[in-house]
């Protein structure tokens, strides 16, 4: 049974991986898995394959063995792994609730190194995943510190592993957009520490990019020249300076 494995398939990201890999391959089934399931459920009429709704929180590790059973029961062949489950929070780190900086690490860094390992006994030669990360993995970024710090483990982890899989003929390419119009910002924002947004993009956009960047054999995915040029500025310039700038587009001081 081939299969695709799309986490945070309710919205944003992971929803639209759902509709266009649908649309560009031939999956027996493809498993969908977030909280909540009433969202997985009303993807159906939206695909050609055969859809499995799995509702697990992926910061409980009982939801990995659960994920790791249901495998080893079905005996698939995941063609495609896409880790898009996630959230950040913008705030000054001292008022950010430890267990928000708890959530993001486990969700983020953890659920996701979790899920990849449990899925790669079953991932074959030409079998691909995504893991989606963010611009803020090549900076740090003051006011989403935690979200950024996470998301550098899965741009490191990403590509290291690509190394690693290569003779087993398995891809693994981190996506790395800047903003993108999702429900992200509904959990994200919660006080006025971060007000400039400079480009926002369209979720589909992102994907679209992500699945030609893989084709073409990349293990980062860049959608759009600002993002492209910032990516590049931040290897050339002191990180330093960087932050300073961003600071100064958030109009905070940094002495």
């Amino acid at each position: 049974m081939k299969i695709a494995v799309i986490t945070g398939a309710s919205s944003g990201m992971g929803k639209e991986f759902v509709l266009q890999l649908d649309k560009e391959e031939q999956f027996d089934e493809i498993w969908v898995i977030a909280r909540r399931r009433e969202r997985l459920e009303a993807l159906a009429p939206q695909v050609r394959a055969r859809l499995r709704p799995i509702a697990l929180d992926l910061t409980d590790r009982g939801s990995i063995d659960t994920y790791r059973s249901l495998l080893e029961q079905e005996q698939p062949e995941v063609a495609v792994l896409v880790n898009g489950s996630g959230f950040g929070k913008f705030r000054y780190f001292p008022e950010e609730p430890l267990e928000d900086c708890y959530g993001m690490l486990d969700l983020n860094a953890g659920a996701l190194m979790a899920m990849t390992h449990a899925t790669l006994p079953f991932l074959q030669r030409g079998s691909r995943v995504y893991q989606i990360c963010s611009l803020s993995s090549f900076q740090p970024v003051p006011y989403i510190g935690v979200y950024g710090a996470t998301k550098a483990f899965v741009l490191s982890f990403s590509r290291a592993l690509n190394a690693e899989l290569a003779s087993r003929g398995v891809r693994v390419m981190a996506v790395c957009p800047g903003w993108v119009a999702t429900e992200f910002f509904d959990r994200a924002v919660s006080d006025d520490s971060v007000t400039y947004y400079n480009r926002i993009y369209q979720p589909q956009d992102v994907v679209k990019t992500a699945l030609r960047d893989m084709a073409r054999g990349k293990d980062v995915s860049i959608h759009g020249l600002a993002v492209k040029a910032q990516v590049l500025a931040v290897k050339l310039l002191p990180h330093r300076l960087v932050m300073r700038i961003w600071m100064k587009q958030q109009k905070h001081s940094m002495k």
